[in-house]
């Protein structure tokens, strides 16, 4: 069905219906003045591009046909902040460089200046300052200019409000004075302190302000305007014609859709998207905000140009449909054919089109090495805007929020060389006091940090030794439910058991994310171990750390495919992210199936039959996904490789983190098939696409796709364990958590006697009995409580474990019933209890009474942890992953808090489980002296 559009005057001759005046430019010459402005604003909150950056992009916006670029970083403090300055030799130089590359790129140069935190309207001082500063623009050959009023609040001080009768008029009439001042240039844009329609108060039609501006603003003066909304999902043709009718003129749209600088655990790779091509011949132009990262919005602006060249003459929608064989008729609907998206009503522009269009382009890009490795920096710090952001308003989370930040490390140059060389001024960004980095603080921030991290070191970014933490404990199953997932004790004595096959899915992610347990190779992997000096990654000369023994495969269409799909736009997901989003719910919903015994039940065994289908759907695309990462991290092109690194490392390891929670869904309804296993606390109301109507800003919900995956997992509320920092420098290594299994045991054992000696290896110290540590540090846990046992595993084998009981006083009423006397029997009582070696200590513990918790201990903090990782391992992530996964299950369980058990003079574990949150046991009666107890709720 067509939509018939009125016309209507909006100002002068111009009207609404008609088709916008767009000239091609000729080689070295501008186009007319009311060309259609099509092109980037460098408009966001943090670190501003680099000089050859901002070359490159007017070499990609020449290619695509674009015409304009804006240069308006809020971070240059001498566009915002300390706006009345002039600018250096120094600076006017690279200004006058860069402007001179964009007219050689036949690029229009827009400097923008923001002047409304701290103006004085009616000071002729402050005006002739900034009519000043905009003269010695012009003189770097820069004929088009802005002046942003965004984000201020609408206040007067008293001098203006005895000149001005309101706040828009002050605003209207500076701007006026301005432009006239500099001649009336061709292009001259404002930007209102009511720049979109949720801050025109109280409405857009009825807003003061927008008529004022309307009704004074001289009509050679263009007005930015980002739609309905700060990010808005669609731009109607009502919208546009709504505001039109109040400024008077067409807007020029200042887009948000792919700025991501109110979330830094966001970036936007999908289609431009929502914008109708009817809307060119009602607009002045569009300058579209993209992400901080620049490699990130290759797809952003390209699909940019390809909506801009589809419709760039202004066609009417009814006048292409008058002709049903047109090409681009057919070719839209045979996007929509078999699609289960929103239908594609534009005939002119298909988004999924033009996103297959920009990443097959950007694909080569991928294999390109640049000349010289770029080098990861620290991006600006986060800055509170007074209001609402033009570049995307909304409160700014502080870095110390773990759910919504991640330390994202834009770099310091295209062209730059390792930290501590010497670079060309050119290269750097205009030097302002607001985002200089100086070496101290560089190296300080970790940019120079080329060793691996300490082992164990959960959160080694600004030197952090304790993670704050404010958890609140929420709601759980009740402990008579949680109690059927005890299961009865089968596996007692250990020895002469027989093996049990381990299940082919659960092995390492290792390329194609497939994996087989390799505990029976364990002589051949520590042979390897040592050959390739431990489980240490080596480091290739351009920083980028890789196993020695991989294959390298390249990136393909279908990694960029799920690489936008990860990260879409800001209300959409994109197909896959919600197939894994889907069914997550749906397995967890529907998790009490699993359990359940069918009894020649066939409803039942179909219910069983569906859920195992939808687990291995989702663990194949979740396999997709790590090998997407490993993809990634190995491309040739490192400037794309550290845009892109910090998102990937996310999304990466949210998504392991889920996989190991399916899994743990899976196997422990195996081990409970006596009964019915109960549902996940909270699983049925947690709705994964609650946020994408487009209603609320996209803040509103942070994180992204990471975001909910986070607020699905029982403990949504551990920000702190998902504030995962990407290493330094970016590594392709990828762990794999995953259930323990009985064939694991002499892996975690393993484990548990190389780490014994605080962190050191403590098998010469046991030569005769091997398995005396594991049997009394882990074997209860692994052989009482094995549904809540979690295993680290590498290319190599086992190489940590995470290991809890849900109900610690019910478990150990069962390892003094069970497990003592088995290990009685095995290890005899030593005949002296002076001066033991540690063999005999260990024994002398297996004979001795066991302490009885305190009610007070296990009525806050019911459930017993234990974790431990092999001092190779040089990911600071995945004890916060596994811990994740073990607690995850336990709050599944009813459990609200956890502690574990950590000896008095280990300093390394207590350093350790310090970092993930545990905070230390007050003294109280009952508890042994020589242990500490440590604890942290759920």
């Amino acid at each position: 069905m067509v939509r018939k559009v009125k016309t209507s005057t909006i100002s002068g001759d111009v009207q609404l219906g008609e088709p916008t005046e767009v000239r091609e430019a000729k080689p070295g010459v501008m186009a007319d003045k009311r060309r259609f402005l099509c092109g980037v604003v460098e408009g966001f909150y943090g670190r501003p591009w680099t000089m050859e950056q901002r070359k490159e992009l007017f070499r990609r916006m020449k290619s695509w046909g674009l015409n304009t670029y804006m240069y308006a970083p809020k971070d240059d403090s001498k566009h915002r902040v300390f706006w009345r300055e002039m600018y250096s030799v120094e600076e006017a130089d690279q200004l006058m460089a860069l402007v001179s590359a964009a007219r050689e790129h036949e690029i229009e140069f827009v400097y923008a200046i923001s002047p409304g935190l701290d103006m004085s309207f009616s000071n002729p001082k402050e005006v002739a300052t900034l009519k000043r500063k905009l003269e010695q623009v012009t003189q770097f050959g820069c004929n088009g200019f802005a002046l942003l009023y965004d984000d201020i609040e609408q206040n007067m001080c008293p001098a203006d409000k005895e000149v001005f009768s309101s706040f828009a008029y002050a605003q209207v009439s500076v701007t006026n004075e301005v432009f006239q001042h500099l001649g009336e240039p061709s292009t001259f844009l404002f930007c209102p302190t009511e720049y979109c329609g949720s801050l025109s108060f109280p409405s857009v039609i009825q807003s003061p302000y927008l008529q004022t501006v309307g009704e004074k603003l001289l009509p050679g003066i263009d007005v930015l305007w980002t739609g309905p909304k700060v990010v808005s999902k669609d731009v109607s043709l009502e919208s546009i014609e709504e505001v039109a009718k109040v400024i008077k003129r067409r807007p020029v749209i200042w887009d948000n859709i792919h700025a991501n600088d109110y979330d830094q655990k966001r970036v936007f790779l999908g289609p431009f998207k929502g914008r109708s091509t009817e809307l060119i011949p009602r607009l002045g132009g569009v300058l579209t905000n993209p992400n901080c990262e620049f490699e990130a919005n290759y797809v952003a602006i390209h699909t940019l140009a390809t909506w801009y060249r589809s419709n760039m003459h202004g066609v009417r929608k009814d006048a292409v449909l008058e002709s049903e064989d047109s090409a681009v008729a057919v070719q839209i609907k045979l996007e929509n054919e078999g699609s289960d998206e929103e239908l594609e009503t534009d005939v002119l522009y298909s988004p999924r089109a033009a996103l297959r269009l920009a990443l097959t382009d950007w694909l080569q890009d991928f294999s390109v090495r640049p000349a010289a490795a770029a080098v990861i920096v620290p991006r600006s710090g986060s800055q509170v805007a007074i209001g609402p952001r033009l570049s995307v308003s909304g409160p700014r989370a502080p870095t110390e929020t773990f759910n919504t930040t991640v330390y994202t490390h834009p770099i310091t140059s295209i062209n730059s060389s390792p930290p501590g060389s010497s670079t060309s001024r050119d290269e750097e960004p205009m030097e302002t006091a607001s985002f200089k980095v100086d070496d101290a603080a560089a190296e300080q921030d970790g940019v120079r940090a080329v060793e691996g991290p300490k082992p164990m070191d959960t959160d080694r970014e600004n030197g952090i030794d304790i993670i704050s933490r404010n958890v609140t404990q929420q709601s759980s199953v009740s402990s008579e439910e949680a109690d059927l997932l005890r299961p009865s004790i089968e596996r007692l004595p250990k020895e002469n058991e027989p093996d049990v096959e381990k299940d082919e899915n659960d092995g390492v992610d290792v390329d194609n994310g497939e994996g087989s347990g390799l505990e029976h190779n364990k002589d051949i992997a520590l042979e390897q171990r040592q050959a390739h000096g431990g489980f240490a990654p080596m480091q290739t000369d351009d920083g980028l750390e890789t196993q020695s023994n991989c294959v390298i495969e390249p990136v393909t269409m279908e990694d960029l495919g799920l690489l936008a799909d990860m990260f879409y736009l800001p209300y959409e997901h994109g197909p896959r992210a919600v197939q894994l989003l889907r069914n997550f719910h749906w397995l967890k919903v529907n998790s009490g199936s699993v359990g359940v015994l069918t009894d020649g039940d066939e409803s039942i065994s179909a219910q069983v039959e569906e859920w195992r289908t939808r687990a291995a759907v989702f663990e194949q695309l979740s396999c997709r996904v790590t090998r997407m990462f490993t993809r990634l991290s190995n491309i040739a092109n490192r400037r794309i490789l550290y845009d892109l690194y910090p998102y990937i490392w996310d999304i990466k390891s949210i998504i392991s983190l889920v996989k190991s929670f399916v899994k743990w869904l899976g196997v422990v309804a195996a081990i409970n098939t006596c009964a019915a296993f109960p549902t996940c606390a909270g699983c049925q109301e947690k709705d994964p696409s609650q946020f994408l109507t487009g209603d609320q800003e996209p803040w509103v919900f942070r994180g992204g796709l990471a975001g909910e995956f986070q607020r699905m997992l029982p403990i949504d509320g551990a920000n702190d364990l998902f504030f995962q920092p990407p290493p330094l420098p970016p590594t392709a290594k990828v762990y794999t958590i995953r259930p323990y299994l009985n064939t694991d045991e002499s892996g975690v054992y393993r484990v548990c006697r190389e780490t014994y000696a605080d962190g050191m290896d403590a098998s010469p110290l046991v030569p005769e009995k091997p398995d005396l540590i594991g049997d009394w540090m882990v074997g209860g846990l692994i052989t009482l409580s094995p549904e809540y046992c979690f295993v680290l595993e590498d290319e190599y084998g086992i190489c940590g474990y995470a290991l809890g009981a849900v109900h610690a006083a019910e478990f150990n009423c069962r390892f003094a019933s069970a497990w003592l006397p088995a290990m009685q029997d095995k290890y005899r009582r030593p005949d002296t209890a002076e001066k033991l070696s540690l063999s005999l200590e260990l024994m002398l513990n297996f004979h001795s009474e066991p302490p009885v918790l305190p009610a007070a201990l296990t009525s806050h903090f019911p459930s017993l942890v234990r974790l431990d990782i092999h001092c190779h391992v040089n990911d600071p992530s995945v004890a916060k992953s596994m811990l994740g996964c073990l607690l995850s299950s336990l709050k599944a369980n009813g459990s609200q808090g956890v502690f574990c058990e950590v000896k008095l003079l280990d300093k390394r574990s207590l350093d350790f489980y310090a970092r993930l949150g545990f905070v230390e046991v007050p003294k109280m009666d009952g508890l042994p002296k020589d242990l500490i107890f440590l604890c942290r709720p759920i």
